[in-house]
Protein backbone atom coordinates (compact mmCIF):
# COMPACT_ATOMS: atom_id res chain seq x y z
CA UNK A 1 0.00 0.00 0.00
CA UNK A 2 1.24 3.64 -0.72
CA UNK A 3 0.83 6.95 0.20
CA UNK A 4 0.95 10.17 -0.94
CA UNK A 5 3.72 12.64 0.84
CA UNK A 6 4.59 15.63 -0.47
CA UNK A 7 7.88 16.92 -1.23
CA UNK A 8 8.27 20.38 0.08
CA UNK A 9 6.88 19.92 3.55
CA UNK A 10 6.96 16.41 3.95
CA UNK A 11 4.47 15.03 6.35
CA UNK A 12 2.85 15.00 9.84
CA UNK A 13 1.67 10.87 10.12
CA UNK A 14 2.70 9.91 7.22
CA UNK A 15 -0.53 10.84 5.56
CA UNK A 16 -1.34 13.34 2.29
CA UNK A 17 0.06 17.13 2.99
CA UNK A 18 -1.18 19.71 1.21
CA UNK A 19 1.31 22.19 -0.45
CA UNK A 20 1.11 25.65 -2.62
CA UNK A 21 2.79 23.72 -5.27
CA UNK A 22 0.69 20.17 -4.94
CA UNK A 23 3.48 18.06 -5.87
CA UNK A 24 3.09 15.16 -4.93
CA UNK A 25 4.76 11.78 -5.41
CA UNK A 26 4.26 8.20 -3.94
CA UNK A 27 6.58 6.00 -1.82
CA UNK A 28 5.99 3.20 0.20
CA UNK A 29 4.07 3.51 3.46
CA UNK A 30 6.79 3.19 6.76
CA UNK A 31 6.82 -0.24 8.72
CA UNK A 32 3.69 -0.14 11.20
CA UNK A 33 6.26 -0.01 14.21
CA UNK A 34 7.19 2.97 12.90
CA UNK A 35 4.07 5.08 12.64
CA UNK A 36 2.86 6.83 15.56
CA UNK A 37 -0.48 5.09 15.77
CA UNK A 38 1.10 2.08 16.90
CA UNK A 39 3.42 4.19 19.07
CA UNK A 40 0.84 5.56 21.08
CA UNK A 41 -0.88 1.94 21.15
CA UNK A 42 1.85 0.49 22.56
CA UNK A 43 2.15 3.52 24.88
CA UNK A 44 -0.84 3.26 26.35
CA UNK A 45 -0.37 -0.66 26.65
CA UNK A 46 2.75 -0.24 28.44
CA UNK A 47 1.07 2.95 30.88
CA UNK A 48 -1.68 0.65 31.67
CA UNK A 49 0.02 -1.87 32.61
CA UNK A 50 2.32 0.19 35.03
CA UNK A 51 -0.58 1.92 36.18
CA UNK A 52 -2.02 -1.44 37.24
CA UNK A 53 1.25 -3.02 38.96
CA UNK A 54 3.41 -0.22 40.19
CA UNK A 55 0.58 2.39 40.94
CA UNK A 56 3.32 4.56 42.95
CA UNK A 57 5.33 4.90 40.02
CA UNK A 58 2.96 5.50 37.58
CA UNK A 59 1.05 8.13 39.50
CA UNK A 60 4.13 10.56 39.63
CA UNK A 61 4.59 10.19 35.77
CA UNK A 62 1.46 12.75 35.25
CA UNK A 63 3.70 15.56 34.23
CA UNK A 64 4.34 13.76 31.26
CA UNK A 65 0.61 13.64 29.69
CA UNK A 66 0.69 17.45 31.09
CA UNK A 67 3.60 18.56 29.12
CA UNK A 68 2.92 17.14 26.69
CA UNK A 69 -0.59 18.56 26.22
CA UNK A 70 1.07 21.77 26.97
CA UNK A 71 2.97 21.78 24.17
CA UNK A 72 -0.28 21.29 22.06
CA UNK A 73 -2.07 23.88 23.07
CA UNK A 74 0.93 26.20 22.80
CA UNK A 75 0.46 26.31 19.24
CA UNK A 76 -3.25 25.58 18.52
CA UNK A 77 -3.94 29.28 18.70
CA UNK A 78 -1.34 30.43 15.95
CA UNK A 79 -2.75 27.24 14.01
CA UNK A 80 -6.47 28.22 14.45
CA UNK A 81 -5.79 32.09 13.79
CA UNK A 82 -3.01 31.64 11.02
CA UNK A 83 -5.95 28.84 9.78
CA UNK A 84 -9.48 31.10 9.88
CA UNK A 85 -7.58 34.07 9.00
CA UNK A 86 -6.12 33.18 5.87
CA UNK A 87 -9.44 31.00 5.23
CA UNK A 88 -11.22 33.91 5.41
CA UNK A 89 -9.00 36.37 3.68
CA UNK A 90 -8.89 33.95 0.06
CA UNK A 91 -12.26 33.42 0.04
CA UNK A 92 -13.75 36.41 -2.33
CA UNK A 93 -16.93 36.45 -1.36
CA UNK A 94 -17.63 37.39 2.54
CA UNK A 95 -21.45 36.13 2.09
CA UNK A 96 -20.01 32.32 2.24
CA UNK A 97 -18.51 33.14 5.65
CA UNK A 98 -22.21 33.74 6.83
CA UNK A 99 -23.14 30.64 5.14
CA UNK A 100 -20.87 28.62 5.73
CA UNK A 101 -21.54 29.59 9.81
CA UNK A 102 -24.96 29.36 9.71
CA UNK A 103 -25.05 25.65 8.62
CA UNK A 104 -22.72 24.68 10.42
CA UNK A 105 -24.47 25.95 13.95
CA UNK A 106 -27.72 24.26 12.11
CA UNK A 107 -25.89 21.00 11.91
CA UNK A 108 -24.21 21.16 15.48
CA UNK A 109 -27.26 21.99 17.12
CA UNK A 110 -29.43 19.25 15.22
CA UNK A 111 -26.84 16.23 16.05
CA UNK A 112 -25.93 17.73 19.15
CA UNK A 113 -29.26 17.55 20.54
CA UNK A 114 -29.97 13.99 19.07
CA UNK A 115 -27.09 13.22 20.95
CA UNK A 116 -28.80 14.27 24.05
CA UNK A 117 -31.93 12.85 23.16
CA UNK A 118 -30.19 9.24 22.66
CA UNK A 119 -28.56 9.53 25.98
CA UNK A 120 -31.68 10.25 27.69
CA UNK A 121 -33.52 7.37 25.76
CA UNK A 122 -30.81 4.90 27.03
CA UNK A 123 -30.63 5.75 30.17
CA UNK A 124 -34.83 5.28 30.27
CA UNK A 125 -34.24 1.42 28.55
CA UNK A 126 -31.06 0.13 30.56
CA UNK A 127 -31.71 1.69 33.75
CA UNK A 128 -28.12 1.88 34.88
CA UNK A 129 -28.69 3.12 38.25
CA UNK A 130 -31.36 1.30 39.32
CA UNK A 131 -30.48 -1.10 42.34
CA UNK A 132 -27.76 1.19 44.05
CA UNK A 133 -30.49 2.35 46.29
CA UNK A 134 -27.76 5.23 47.51
CA UNK A 135 -29.14 7.64 50.15
CA UNK A 136 -28.48 10.84 49.31
CA UNK A 137 -27.91 12.33 52.76
CA UNK A 138 -25.08 9.86 52.76
CA UNK A 139 -23.38 12.03 49.30
CA UNK A 140 -20.29 14.04 50.31
CA UNK A 141 -21.17 17.42 48.31
CA UNK A 142 -17.29 18.53 49.16
CA UNK A 143 -16.18 15.93 46.89
CA UNK A 144 -17.39 18.07 43.81
CA UNK A 145 -17.43 21.32 45.03
CA UNK A 146 -14.63 22.23 43.25
CA UNK A 147 -16.59 21.54 39.61
CA UNK A 148 -19.60 23.08 41.34
CA UNK A 149 -17.81 26.36 42.07
CA UNK A 150 -17.14 26.50 38.15
CA UNK A 151 -20.06 25.40 36.79
CA UNK A 152 -21.81 27.93 39.43
CA UNK A 153 -19.26 30.89 37.37
CA UNK A 154 -20.97 29.74 34.09
CA UNK A 155 -23.35 31.90 33.04
CA UNK A 156 -24.70 33.34 29.50
CA UNK A 157 -23.60 36.82 30.20
CA UNK A 158 -20.07 35.26 31.56
CA UNK A 159 -19.73 33.00 28.57
CA UNK A 160 -19.97 35.62 25.67
CA UNK A 161 -18.00 38.46 27.26
CA UNK A 162 -14.94 35.81 27.17
CA UNK A 163 -15.07 35.56 23.77
CA UNK A 164 -14.19 38.55 23.53
CA UNK A 165 -10.37 39.06 24.54
CA UNK A 166 -9.10 41.62 26.77
CA UNK A 167 -6.39 42.43 23.96
CA UNK A 168 -5.30 41.15 21.11
CA UNK A 169 -2.39 39.52 22.09
CA UNK A 170 -4.18 37.85 25.41
CA UNK A 171 -6.88 35.93 22.77
CA UNK A 172 -3.64 33.63 21.56
CA UNK A 173 -2.13 33.19 25.14
CA UNK A 174 -5.57 32.53 27.16
CA UNK A 175 -5.33 28.65 25.78
CA UNK A 176 -9.21 29.35 24.98
CA UNK A 177 -10.65 28.33 21.29
CA UNK A 178 -13.49 31.12 21.13
CA UNK A 179 -11.32 34.14 21.43
CA UNK A 180 -8.81 33.36 18.79
CA UNK A 181 -11.44 32.70 16.76
CA UNK A 182 -13.14 35.51 17.02
CA UNK A 183 -10.21 37.80 16.55
CA UNK A 184 -9.30 35.69 13.59
CA UNK A 185 -12.50 36.35 11.74
CA UNK A 186 -12.30 40.10 12.60
CA UNK A 187 -8.96 39.91 11.28
CA UNK A 188 -9.44 38.02 8.50
CA UNK A 189 -12.72 39.92 7.37
CA UNK A 190 -10.44 43.04 7.43
CA UNK A 191 -7.85 41.43 5.12
CA UNK A 192 -10.39 40.48 2.59
CA UNK A 193 -11.34 44.16 2.10
CA UNK A 194 -8.06 45.64 1.57
CA UNK A 195 -8.22 44.85 -1.98
CA UNK A 196 -4.91 44.37 -3.86
CA UNK A 197 -2.96 44.07 -0.92
CA UNK A 198 -5.13 41.02 0.09
CA UNK A 199 -3.40 38.47 -2.16
CA UNK A 200 0.13 39.34 -0.32
CA UNK A 201 -1.00 39.11 3.19
CA UNK A 202 -3.29 35.86 2.50
CA UNK A 203 -0.10 34.36 0.96
CA UNK A 204 2.01 35.47 4.04
CA UNK A 205 -0.40 33.71 6.25
CA UNK A 206 -0.32 31.18 4.52
CA UNK A 207 3.11 30.19 4.53
CA UNK A 208 3.32 30.73 7.94
CA UNK A 209 0.93 29.25 8.70
CA UNK A 210 2.87 26.35 7.31
CA UNK A 211 5.78 26.66 10.20
CA UNK A 212 3.48 26.11 12.92
CA UNK A 213 2.09 23.05 10.68
CA UNK A 214 5.81 21.53 11.20
CA UNK A 215 6.27 22.64 14.52
CA UNK A 216 3.02 20.46 15.51
CA UNK A 217 4.26 17.89 13.12
CA UNK A 218 7.74 18.04 15.89
CA UNK A 219 5.45 18.10 18.57
CA UNK A 220 3.30 15.21 17.61
CA UNK A 221 6.50 12.71 17.68
CA UNK A 222 6.46 13.50 21.61
CA UNK A 223 2.53 12.04 21.56
CA UNK A 224 3.71 8.27 22.78
CA UNK A 225 5.05 9.41 25.76
CA UNK A 226 2.53 11.65 26.54
CA UNK A 227 -0.31 9.12 25.94
CA UNK A 228 2.09 6.60 28.18
CA UNK A 229 2.57 9.29 31.35
CA UNK A 230 -1.33 9.67 31.05
CA UNK A 231 -2.60 6.73 31.22
CA UNK A 232 -0.32 5.01 33.52
CA UNK A 233 -1.45 8.06 35.46
CA UNK A 234 -5.09 7.46 34.90
CA UNK A 235 -4.41 3.77 36.13
CA UNK A 236 -2.18 4.26 39.11
CA UNK A 237 -4.38 6.70 40.56
CA UNK A 238 -7.95 5.27 40.02
CA UNK A 239 -7.53 1.47 39.35
CA UNK A 240 -9.32 -1.35 37.88
CA UNK A 241 -11.19 -1.31 40.69
CA UNK A 242 -13.10 1.65 40.21
CA UNK A 243 -13.65 0.04 36.62
CA UNK A 244 -15.12 -2.50 38.17
CA UNK A 245 -17.67 -0.77 40.46
CA UNK A 246 -19.55 0.96 38.15
CA UNK A 247 -18.99 -1.06 35.15
CA UNK A 248 -22.50 -1.22 34.08
CA UNK A 249 -22.30 2.96 33.40
CA UNK A 250 -19.55 2.52 31.82
CA UNK A 251 -20.04 -0.04 29.61
CA UNK A 252 -23.45 1.66 28.99
CA UNK A 253 -21.86 5.00 27.83
CA UNK A 254 -19.41 3.11 25.34
CA UNK A 255 -21.43 0.98 24.24
CA UNK A 256 -23.96 4.06 23.65
CA UNK A 257 -21.37 6.18 22.30
CA UNK A 258 -20.51 3.03 19.65
CA UNK A 259 -24.10 3.10 18.70
CA UNK A 260 -24.46 6.74 18.48
CA UNK A 261 -20.72 7.13 16.13
CA UNK A 262 -21.63 4.02 13.82
CA UNK A 263 -25.64 4.52 13.94
CA UNK A 264 -25.91 8.48 13.35
CA UNK A 265 -22.86 9.99 12.08
CA UNK A 266 -22.20 6.39 9.71
CA UNK A 267 -25.23 7.19 8.34
CA UNK A 268 -25.03 10.80 7.74
CA UNK A 269 -21.39 9.85 6.14
CA UNK A 270 -22.98 7.56 4.07
CA UNK A 271 -25.46 9.47 2.82
CA UNK A 272 -22.75 12.46 2.11
CA UNK A 273 -20.93 9.75 -0.34
CA UNK A 274 -18.02 8.72 2.19
CA UNK A 275 -16.96 5.62 4.58
CA UNK A 276 -17.36 6.57 8.16
CA UNK A 277 -14.90 3.59 8.49
CA UNK A 278 -12.28 4.47 6.35
CA UNK A 279 -12.43 8.07 8.16
CA UNK A 280 -11.90 6.75 11.17
CA UNK A 281 -8.88 4.67 9.55
CA UNK A 282 -7.16 8.10 8.32
CA UNK A 283 -7.49 9.29 11.68
CA UNK A 284 -6.40 6.88 13.49
CA UNK A 285 -3.07 8.02 15.29
CA UNK A 286 -5.37 11.43 16.18
CA UNK A 287 -7.97 8.96 17.95
CA UNK A 288 -5.23 7.04 19.63
CA UNK A 289 -4.09 9.92 20.84
CA UNK A 290 -7.41 11.48 22.32
CA UNK A 291 -7.48 8.48 24.21
CA UNK A 292 -4.21 8.60 25.37
CA UNK A 293 -4.14 11.88 26.65
CA UNK A 294 -8.04 11.92 27.17
CA UNK A 295 -8.08 15.08 25.55
CA UNK A 296 -9.83 16.26 22.03
CA UNK A 297 -7.37 18.91 21.97
CA UNK A 298 -4.61 17.35 21.51
CA UNK A 299 -4.91 16.12 18.20
CA UNK A 300 -6.84 19.50 16.79
CA UNK A 301 -4.05 21.04 15.43
CA UNK A 302 -3.38 17.72 12.90
CA UNK A 303 -6.96 17.71 12.46
CA UNK A 304 -7.30 20.19 10.90
CA UNK A 305 -4.34 19.66 8.52
CA UNK A 306 -5.70 16.41 7.75
CA UNK A 307 -9.23 17.87 7.03
CA UNK A 308 -7.36 20.06 4.65
CA UNK A 309 -5.25 17.00 3.04
CA UNK A 310 -8.84 15.60 2.36
CA UNK A 311 -10.35 17.92 0.19
CA UNK A 312 -12.07 20.03 2.84
CA UNK A 313 -11.47 23.86 1.94
CA UNK A 314 -8.76 25.64 4.13
CA UNK A 315 -11.76 28.01 4.83
CA UNK A 316 -13.73 25.79 6.08
CA UNK A 317 -12.02 23.24 7.91
CA UNK A 318 -10.57 26.64 10.19
CA UNK A 319 -14.48 27.79 10.68
CA UNK A 320 -15.78 24.55 11.64
CA UNK A 321 -13.49 22.52 13.62
CA UNK A 322 -12.72 25.26 16.17
CA UNK A 323 -16.90 26.22 16.76
CA UNK A 324 -17.45 22.48 16.75
CA UNK A 325 -14.82 22.23 19.53
CA UNK A 326 -17.25 24.22 21.80
CA UNK A 327 -20.32 23.62 20.10
CA UNK A 328 -20.63 20.30 18.38
CA UNK A 329 -19.43 17.73 21.64
CA UNK A 330 -21.98 15.02 21.02
CA UNK A 331 -19.88 12.34 23.73
CA UNK A 332 -20.43 15.20 26.03
CA UNK A 333 -23.88 15.66 25.54
CA UNK A 334 -24.46 11.97 25.64
CA UNK A 335 -22.70 11.55 28.70
CA UNK A 336 -24.56 14.64 30.26
CA UNK A 337 -28.35 12.96 29.91
CA UNK A 338 -26.83 9.60 30.77
CA UNK A 339 -24.83 10.54 33.99
CA UNK A 340 -27.93 12.35 35.50
CA UNK A 341 -30.14 9.75 34.91
CA UNK A 342 -28.09 8.07 36.38
CA UNK A 343 -27.23 9.64 39.33
CA UNK A 344 -31.19 10.04 39.63
CA UNK A 345 -32.04 6.22 39.41
CA UNK A 346 -29.10 5.40 41.95
CA UNK A 347 -30.39 7.39 44.52
CA UNK A 348 -33.86 6.58 44.49
CA UNK A 349 -35.64 9.61 42.20
CA UNK A 350 -38.05 8.85 39.48
CA UNK A 351 -37.97 11.68 37.09
CA UNK A 352 -41.62 12.70 35.36
CA UNK A 353 -41.56 13.16 31.64
CA UNK A 354 -41.56 16.91 32.14
CA UNK A 355 -38.71 16.99 34.52
CA UNK A 356 -36.43 14.81 31.98
CA UNK A 357 -37.76 17.30 29.29
CA UNK A 358 -36.41 20.18 31.49
CA UNK A 359 -33.16 18.65 31.97
CA UNK A 360 -32.91 17.94 28.47
CA UNK A 361 -33.41 21.96 27.47
CA UNK A 362 -30.69 22.67 29.73
CA UNK A 363 -28.51 20.15 28.44
CA UNK A 364 -28.81 22.17 24.85
CA UNK A 365 -27.92 25.18 26.85
CA UNK A 366 -25.14 24.00 29.38
CA UNK A 367 -23.34 21.85 26.58
CA UNK A 368 -22.57 24.59 24.22
CA UNK A 369 -19.12 26.70 25.15
CA UNK A 370 -17.74 23.33 27.05
CA UNK A 371 -14.28 22.94 26.06
CA UNK A 372 -12.77 19.84 24.86
CA UNK A 373 -9.81 19.13 27.55
CA UNK A 374 -10.36 16.76 30.60
CA UNK A 375 -12.72 17.17 33.00
CA UNK A 376 -14.83 19.62 30.78
CA UNK A 377 -17.45 17.52 30.83
CA UNK A 378 -17.83 16.73 34.56
CA UNK A 379 -18.33 20.72 34.79
CA UNK A 380 -20.66 21.10 32.84
CA UNK A 381 -22.84 18.38 33.99
CA UNK A 382 -22.46 20.12 37.56
CA UNK A 383 -24.20 23.35 35.87
CA UNK A 384 -26.79 21.08 34.57
CA UNK A 385 -27.82 19.92 37.36
CA UNK A 386 -27.60 22.67 39.11
CA UNK A 387 -31.01 24.32 37.34
CA UNK A 388 -32.60 21.18 38.07
CA UNK A 389 -33.16 20.85 41.46
CA UNK A 390 -35.06 17.18 41.32
CA UNK A 391 -31.63 15.45 40.88
CA UNK A 392 -28.80 16.13 43.65
CA UNK A 393 -25.67 17.61 42.60
CA UNK A 394 -23.69 15.80 45.10
CA UNK A 395 -24.81 12.45 43.55
CA UNK A 396 -22.12 13.25 40.84
CA UNK A 397 -19.50 12.04 43.88
CA UNK A 398 -21.35 8.35 42.79
CA UNK A 399 -18.70 8.86 39.44
CA UNK A 400 -16.19 11.16 40.07
CA UNK A 401 -13.95 8.28 40.50
CA UNK A 402 -14.56 6.68 37.00
CA UNK A 403 -14.90 9.92 34.99
CA UNK A 404 -11.51 10.19 33.65
CA UNK A 405 -12.10 6.63 32.13
CA UNK A 406 -15.22 7.86 30.65
CA UNK A 407 -13.68 10.86 29.84
CA UNK A 408 -11.58 8.79 27.15
CA UNK A 409 -15.01 8.33 25.43
CA UNK A 410 -16.39 11.51 25.37
CA UNK A 411 -12.87 12.60 24.24
CA UNK A 412 -13.24 10.50 20.86
CA UNK A 413 -16.85 10.44 20.02
CA UNK A 414 -16.42 14.63 20.35
CA UNK A 415 -13.52 14.29 17.89
CA UNK A 416 -15.19 12.25 15.26
CA UNK A 417 -18.44 14.14 15.81
CA UNK A 418 -16.41 17.28 14.59
CA UNK A 419 -14.63 15.56 11.68
CA UNK A 420 -17.87 14.19 9.99
CA UNK A 421 -18.96 17.53 10.81
CA UNK A 422 -16.64 19.40 9.18
CA UNK A 423 -16.82 17.11 5.48
CA UNK A 424 -20.87 17.59 5.62
CA UNK A 425 -20.07 21.50 6.33
CA UNK A 426 -17.57 21.19 3.44
CA UNK A 427 -19.77 19.57 0.80
CA UNK A 428 -22.91 21.74 1.36
CA UNK A 429 -20.71 24.54 0.61
CA UNK A 430 -19.25 22.95 -2.49
CA UNK A 431 -15.85 23.22 -1.10
CA UNK A 432 -15.07 19.74 -1.01
CA UNK A 433 -12.94 18.32 -3.39
CA UNK A 434 -15.15 14.74 -3.43
CA UNK A 435 -12.12 13.17 -5.64
CA UNK A 436 -9.61 14.02 -3.28
CA UNK A 437 -11.66 12.69 -0.61
CA UNK A 438 -12.23 9.87 -2.29
CA UNK A 439 -8.68 8.94 -3.15
CA UNK A 440 -7.37 10.19 0.63
CA UNK A 441 -9.58 7.32 2.45
CA UNK A 442 -9.80 4.82 0.25
CA UNK A 443 -5.55 4.55 -0.18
Amino acid sequence: MRVWLVVEIGTVFNQPVMSASSQFVSIPRLPWWRSLYAQVLAAILIGAALGHFVPDLAVQLKPLGDMFIKLVKMVIGPVIFLTVAGGIAGMGSLGRLGSTTGKALIYFITVSTFALVIGLVVANVVRPGVGMNVDPASLDPAAVGTFVGKAEEQTVVGFLLSIIPDTFAGALTSGQILPVLFIAIIFGVSVASLGEARNRISAALHDLSEVFFRMVSILMKFAPIGAFGAFAFTIGKYGIDSVANLAVLIATFYLTSALFIAGVLGVIAYASGFSLWNLLRYLREEIWLVIGTSSSEAALPSLMRKLENAGCAKSVVGLVVPTGYSFNLDGTNIYMTLAALFIAQATGIDLSIQQQVLLLLVAIVSSKGAAGVTGAGFITLAATLAVVPSVPVAGMALILGIDRFMSECRAVTNFIGNAVATIIIARWERALDRERLSSVLNS
